[in-house]
């Protein structure tokens, strides 16, 4: 049997010791808790291309593929089994604004010091292994995690 699932990719954004969170709102999914931007990958389109236009969409930014670097991978099961692709934008023109109002009701430049309580898990586990270059993560299998070595 063949497997097919989602891929998603998240899109980090630091300035100095900080990163770009938005807070989910009316999605029925981690609602009233903080991610990084993000969607899925369309059909025919590459890892970097879905993170300049998932940036465009969520938060009006100007990304090129070209500034987007990859941070790592995640195999994860929640209701079901998804492939995460979390990359890093290296650079970028304009200012962040939420253009997803009924998605997403605020943005915030958190310290990577002091990430939010409410920040979704497994964004939180993410953040946290990126000083990791290209790991690799399987989350929520069995309740027991695997971080990146």
């Amino acid at each position: 049997m063949v497997s097919l699932f989602p891929v998603t990719v998240h899109v980090i954004f630091r300035r100095d010791d900080k990163v770009l969170l938005i807070r989910r709102f009316n999605t029925g999914y981690e609602d009233r808790k903080y991610s990084v931007p993000s969607g899925h990958v369309e059909r025919g389109e590459s890892i970097r291309q879905a993170a300049a236009r998932e940036a465009k969409e969520e938060i009006g930014i100007e990304l090129e593929p070209t500034h987007v670097r990859f941070a790592g991978v995640m195999h994860r099961k929640s209701d079901d089994e998804r492939v995460d692709f979390f990359v890093e934008a290296t650079q970028w023109q304009g200012e962040p604004a939420n253009l997803e109002p009924h998605k997403c009701d605020e943005l915030l430049w958190a310290p990577m010091g002091s990430l939010p309580s409410n920040l979704i898990p497994y964004v939180m586990s993410a953040l946290q292994d990126r000083q990791h270059a290209g790991w690799f993560e399987e989350f929520g299998w069995n309740g027991d995690d695997i971080p990146a070595p």
